[in-house]
């Protein structure tokens, strides 16, 4: 297996890992199993997978408040080990209007102070707004809530967790964050064109997120239902790239997506010690020839929308 690598994390000055892991799954039940059955790791297997990680030169560990038990897993499993990495989790924005600010503003704190108290830690080395609306990524009563958590020592570094362009250009231009998790891979390249330039120029470090975009770019393609037929085209067409190219499909996605300045780090959401092994050796393979990246670029989903999974009906 390669030795890993790191970037800086934009103007956090943060060296990452160049792969992350995700705790979703080990959170709360998260994937589907062959059967149909929704699963999560027994606590022992995830804290192996954890320590695993921490092995293998993973530093970032991304989870959330709202990802079941995982805080309490990482708090539980790696207390001992803090030195070893960084931790990065989220906030639910409250954007209910119809309550009080001063009440929105306590529970997002107290959302925060009960993520510290399950890491079992004193500070966020990245704290970020889980999912927001375009109207919470601007100056206003949310921004001011994250500033003051970090004035008071709870983050070092504040972030977004987002969805579209259109909030991802809105979170780089007011200047609030320090960086961003968005979804990229070798199929949904929207963010190529303008965001990651941007980001750039103004530092922002960027965390991607959906490298295998749930899975289309690995062999579980082959099992979409004909309502995602032209997902399933697509996905065909990647893997005989990846074949051509002597690599499996999952390879040919983390390598793209590594294969640029930004994103620094790719998040591996994994259930088990064998997933991220794997995401780890693709990435210390390199970047992909820049004859594959073209290949790659040539490959168009027809409809937009299919690259948002939340739009595909299934589980």
């Amino acid at each position: 297996m390669g030795r890993m690598r790191y970037r800086t994390l934009g103007r956090t000055g943060l060296k990452v890992s160049e792969i992350s892991l995700g705790t979703a799954e080990i959170g709360f039940d998260y994937g589907i199993d062959g059967g149909g059955t929704a699963r999560r790791p027994a606590e022992r297997d995830a804290a192996e997978l954890l320590n695993c990680a921490l092995d293998l030169g993973v530093n970032l560990i991304d989870t959330a408040r709202a990802y079941g038990e995982a805080e309490a897993i990482i708090g539980r499993t790696l207390a001992e080990r803090r030195r070893e990495f960084l931790v990065c989790s989220k906030v639910q924005p409250l954007m209910d209007s119809a309550l009080p600010f001063a009440r929105r503003r306590e529970a997002m704190r107290e959302s925060v102070h009960t993520s510290l108290r399950l890491l079992r830690i004193a500070e966020l080395d990245i704290l970020m707004l889980h999912s927001p609306p375009v109207e919470a990524v601007v100056p206003g009563d949310i921004s001011e809530v994250l500033d003051e958590l970090r004035r008071e020592g709870k983050a070092r570094f504040l972030g977004a967790s987002l969805y579209g362009e259109d909030a991802a250009l809105a979170a780089v231009e007011s200047g609030l964050f320090d960086c961003l998790q968005l979804a990229y891979s070798a199929l949904d390249r929207r963010l190529e064109g303008r965001v990651f330039p941007i980001a750039g120029r103004n530092g922002i470090g960027i965390v991607a997120r959906s490298v295998l975009l749930k899975g289309i770019l690995s062999p579980r393609y082959r099992q979409l239902p004909e309502s995602l037929a032209a997902l399933a085209r697509v996905g065909a067409r990647m893997d005989m790239l990846a074949g051509a190219g002597g690599m499996s499909l999952p390879e040919l996605a983390y390598r793209y997506v590594l294969s640029h300045a930004i994103p620094q780090t790719a998040l591996v959401g994994a259930s088990s010690v064998e997933e991220l092994e794997a995401a780890v050796r693709f990435a210390g393979l390199g970047p992909v020839s820049d004859e594959l990246a073209a290949q790659i670029q040539q490959a168009e989903i027809p409809d937009d929308q299919l690259l948002n999974p939340g739009t595909w009906g299934i589980g």
